[in-house]
């Protein structure tokens, strides 16, 4: 990666940044909580959904997982059609569908129709994140950007933060007009989802120069700065959409991505029922609450690690050491027979999994441009996104494999500190793990 990253230390740049931020950030993170919660709200009704259909862990697993294929599936050409067509109607099109499938969750009584829903909401949802980090490229330079993913990353501790209580009372519903506590869940947070979408249609702009709430001015310096420093990412990388599919530095960032999605996902799909294993408890309001405090931890190093990362400019280094911050904590988790002491380590785990994405994020951004971009972004998060199949379903094997309900999560602490040592050797493959710095 070049050193030659444009600064933002322009007092006129850094209020356009600050007016972009307070526009974008908060619907951007609204939107992802609702992705977030509606991807992974099923860990909230594992049990009582499979008490009520008769699943297996094994089929649950599947279930569970078999969403990042069809996400995997068709993240590139969706990234591809957005940057097309533009954000406004494609994160419409986007969260209206997922929405609906998300709500018709409730239908699911059997294993056929279980994987069938799963799946095909990963394919609704498909190209919306890589599609946010696209987007965010649009209008925020690269100094600036770990710090405003940072914020976007805001969005999967808080749809647990408010997201955890929810689903828990949702859940509690059992029985009210006729539907299960969890038919209640998926069809409430889904139908929300969708509204949002519609939402989306009348907020978003595509572009800088569509904003009219930025001034003719504020417009061209913003797109001045970010066509400088494509430039300069077209100069060293990848120059079309195929050349970035085939380069070995998008694919050893892809590899990445998915060590660290692996073991999110193992952290995810089971927080819940972790912690009510911890407090001896059925998963419900008061397990929800509880389950909300590691990601509230998150929350707070997702503003502070990504914001730190930016004042220095370094990233290869403290990326690594949140990573492997993380590993720690899950292994913690699972080690110890206190309660008290296994939570805190669960916190220290969130808050690493969760701080480490926006950092890491900064290096395709910082390597692709164009219709590179477009491609390069989606295929990494396409190919990391296969984590979230393997995570559940290597966890479960584990566990059966060899008899020990901890075997899966010290499996996937051990690929934690394999991606630890492959963004350590970051530099080795060409790119910076530094970027210039710039006033705060």
């Amino acid at each position: 990666m070049s050193d030659q990253t444009i600064q933002v230390n322009d007092a006129h740049l850094e209020t356009i940044v600050v007016k972009i931020t307070k526009r974008l950030l908060p619907f951007l993170l609204l939107m992802y909580v609702l992705a977030f919660l509606d991807r992974a709200n099923v860990g909230f009704a594992k049990k009582a959904f499979q008490t009520d259909t008769g699943l297996s862990d094994a089929v649950f697993a599947f279930g569970a997982s078999i969403f990042f294929i069809g996400y995997s599936l068709f993240e590139v050409p969706s990234n591809l059609l957005m940057h097309k067509v533009g954000a406004r109607a494609w994160m419409c099109r986007i969260m209206v569908t997922w929405g609906l499938l998300s709500a018709a969750m409730m239908y699911a009584s059997d294993e056929t129709s279980f994987y069938i829903f799963r799946f095909l909401l990963g394919v609704a949802e498909a190209g919306f994140f890589p599609g946010v980090i696209l987007y965010l490229t649009y209008w925020f330079p690269a100094a600036s950007r770990a710090k405003a993913m940072g914020l976007f990353y805001f969005g999967a501790p808080l749809a647990f933060i408010f997201g955890s209580p929810l689903s828990g009372l949702l859940l509690e519903l059992n029985g009210v007009a006729g539907l299960k506590g969890w038919q209640w869940m998926f069809l409430v947070e889904g139908v929300l989802a969708s509204i949002v979408g519609v939402w989306a249609y009348f907020y978003l702009d595509n572009r800088p120069r569509d904003a009219k709430w930025l001034s003719t001015d504020e417009q061209n310096t913003l797109e001045n700065t970010i066509t400088a420093e494509d430039a300069i990412k077209e100069s060293h990388g990848p120059h079309s959409f195929m050349a970035a599919l085939s380069n070995s530095k998008v694919l050893y960032l892809a590899l990445i991505y998915f060590i660290i999605q692996c073991s999110v996902y193992g952290l995810v799909f089971y927080l819940p029922t972790q912690v009510a294993g911890l407090l001896g408890k059925n998963v419900g309001l008061e397990v929800g609450v509880v389950t909300a405090i590691p990601w509230a931890i998150a929350l707070a190093t997702a503003y502070l690690i990504p914001r730190y990362s930016d004042r220095t400019g370094e990233r290869r280094l403290v990326a690594a050491g949140t990573l492997a911050m993380a590993g720690i904590g899950m292994a913690v988790s699972v080690s110890v027979s206190s309660p008290l002491v296994a939570l805190i380590g669960l916190c220290f785990a969130a808050a690493g999994f969760i701080a480490v994405q926006p950092i890491f994020w900064t290096f395709p951004t910082a390597y692709l441009g164009g219709a590179a971009a477009a491609g390069g972004i989606a295929l990494v998060n396409a190919l990391g996104a296969l984590g979230g199949f393997f995570a559940p379903n290597v966890k479960a094997w584990a566990e059966g494999a060899f008899n020990s309900k901890a075997a899966g999560l010290y499996l996937l602490t051990g690929t934690t500190f394999v991606g630890v040592v492959l963004i350590l050797s970051i530099g080795v493959i060409g790119l910076r793990g530094q970027v210039a710095r710039h006033r705060d």
